[in-house]
């Protein structure tokens, strides 16, 4: 049989299986001998080969996983996905099938499923969907290329695949199929699969750096004498250590309003500053509920326009002057902002370069598709005048005020505020505390917004900070300036209120339960850093403090 005979009867076939529904779209050609003969593959490489110079020698069959490497798939397909996702919903327009549709990758370790997750529909082009029967997806990248392939890899890491691939060698494939999403979830036959040897080398470590930490005696905290699971925690010590879990910096678990658990990790001591980017906004909300406690606000659905001239800013509409501060509290404004979309006016990367942030949000267009009904849309630049309202608000400003109203009460005398460009006190996420002291501030709201006996926060504030003010994905909400979601262990949820910054910190604060937990870590940018820190939490830290 002729190659060329051979390859259209795997095109036919391909049709056959797909239902032998004519093609919605024009895909890429096949023109390389290597996709010619590799299609329905899933192949491996280390270093990226351009496709024009991929041979089959180039194909890695073993892979060592250690630090600053590389390794890329590249898929080899008879069709493009939109003409795949055709066949799933032969009704469906291309542009209804590419919003709506993407990949599905399953990862097996020695044929046993670890992971299992359908790709965002909004990764990838509607382009490359519509065209590419080829394409390369980075999984591990040594110069942090930005890709979902890469972030894909890492959730796989952190929900069974970190455990999977334990040192030694193993087998690991990967396999992709088309889905779509309409009114349910369709999932089509397999499109291509491939499978690699992969080596990890053992990582030694000090027995001393896996053993719990012993708590210190300290004047502000009780030290718990409750129950935690030794072997739990040695098993997580060891896991930062080997850099399993990489660039966490403390640890410190509260329960019952004790100090249960504090561990400190690459450097960091019970005495540093930890930089946990966006949790400080959650204290805008906090200074905001003082400052209405005292007056100075009347209340958070007070709107924009007692503040400020709006109309002396750009692209003034009288829907502005209904923005009420609650609104920016629950990121449910109509300004046009959007922090994860580079294309959004208003993402803060757009802001920080500018001389004054507040006139940056303030000149924002509204949007027109948010008038009808209200969504959450993560807007870091209306937190930034929520701190600008409290700071003209109340009486010498909002550093002075918090210094007197928040982190005195509680006892916090070391700490840093970082200024806005006007010299404020920056919301964005600009407070450095030490761990200790940031789990105080969660122990505040664990406490109903007392501390020590004096109601630091009222109480009608905290009730609600910590409730479902805005749905963000199903089982997840927002408060005010707070998160919430709920993790499950051993069959029982475990709902939470949290603070989240870049890289992995958190302050996590437990609706049901007395505890209340602290992370920080400087995984900055990093794609592993939030889902790391949700394997510690749900496979180590809850499970060690349940009796």
């Amino acid at each position: 049989m002729t190659k060329q005979l051979f390859f259209l009867l795997l095109l036919f076939t391909g049709n056959i299986s797909f239902g032998q529904l004519s093609n919605l779209v024009k895909s890429d050609s096949i023109t390389y001998p290597v996709h010619q003969n590799n299609i329905g593959k899933i192949t491996f490489m280390g270093n990226t080969i351009p496709i024009e110079k991929f041979k089959e020698s180039d194909f890695l069959t073993s892979f060592e996983l250690k630090k600053k490497t590389d390794l890329n798939i590249r898929v080899f397909m008879g069709n493009s996905l939109t003409n795949y996702l055709h066949t799933l919903s032969p009704e469906s327009t291309a542009d209804e099938l590419v919003k709506n549709g993407n990949y599905q990758f399953t990862f097996l370790v020695d044929n046993i499923k670890i992971y299992e997750e359908n790709l965002n529909a909004g990764a990838g082009s509607a382009e490359s969907k519509n065209q590419r029967t080829v394409f390369r997806v980075p999984l591990i990248s040594s110069s942090n290329e930005d890709s979902w392939g890469v972030f894909l890899w890492n959730r796989f890491l952190m929900n069974g695949g970190q455990d999977a691939l334990s040192s030694g060698e193993h087998a690991l494939r990967i396999e992709i199929r088309p889905y779509l999403k309409l009114t349910e979830v369709v999932v089509g036959k397999l499109l291509a699969e491939g499978q690699i040897k992969v080596v990890v080398p053992e990582v030694k470590i000090d027995e001393k750096l896996v053993r719990i930490q012993a708590i210190k005696p300290l004047k502000d905290w009780s030290i718990s004498t409750d129950h935690i699971d030794t072997a739990k925690i040695e098993a997580l010590n060891k896991k930062i250590g080997t850099q399993s879990y990489k660039d966490i910096t403390s640890i410190v678990v509260i329960k019952d309003g004790k100090l249960l658990l504090e561990e400190y990790f690459n450097g960091a001591k019970r005495n540093a500053l930890h930089d946990m980017r966006s949790v400080g906004k959650t204290f805008a909300s906090t200074l905001m509920g003082i400052a209405i406690r005292d007056g100075y606000i009347q209340s958070e659905m007070k709107q924009l326009n007692a503040f400020y001239d709006l109309k002396k800013y750009q692209n003034y509409s009288p829907e502005k002057d209904s923005i009420s501060l609650k609104d920016l509290l629950t990121m449910s404004s109509v300004l046009t902002g959007l922090d994860t979309d580079p294309q959004s006016p208003g993402t803060e990367e757009n802001m920080y370069p500018t001389a004054n942030w507040v006139d940056f949000t303030l000149n924002l267009p509204v949007d027109e598709t948010k008038l009808a009904a209200k969504r959450w849309e993560y807007f870091t630049a209306g937190v930034v005048v929520l701190g600008d309202v409290v700071h003209q608000s109340v009486p010498n400003g909002l550093e002075q005020y918090s210094a007197k109203n928040l982190f005195q009460p509680l006892g916090i005398t070391n700490y840093k505020w970082q200024l806005t460009p006007q010299k404020v006190a920056n919301t964005a996420g600009g407070i450095q505390l030490r761990s200790l002291d940031f789990a105080k501030y969660g122990q505040l709201y664990q406490n109903q917004g007392s501390w020590n006996g004096q109601q630091i926060l009222p109480k009608e504030w905290v009730e609600k900070s910590l409730s479902h003010q805005m749905t963000i994905s199903k089982n997840e909400y927002y408060g005010y300036l707070f998160w919430n979601k709920t993790y499950q262990v051993n069959g029982k949820d475990y709902e939470v209120y949290y603070c989240s910054g870049n890289g992995g910190n958190k302050i996590m604060v437990f609706k049901d339960q007395p505890w209340v937990i602290v992370i920080t870590a400087t995984a900055y940018n990093k794609p592993y850093g939030h889902s790391q820190v949700d394997a510690i939490i749900q496979n180590y830290l809850i499970p060690a403090i349940v009796k």
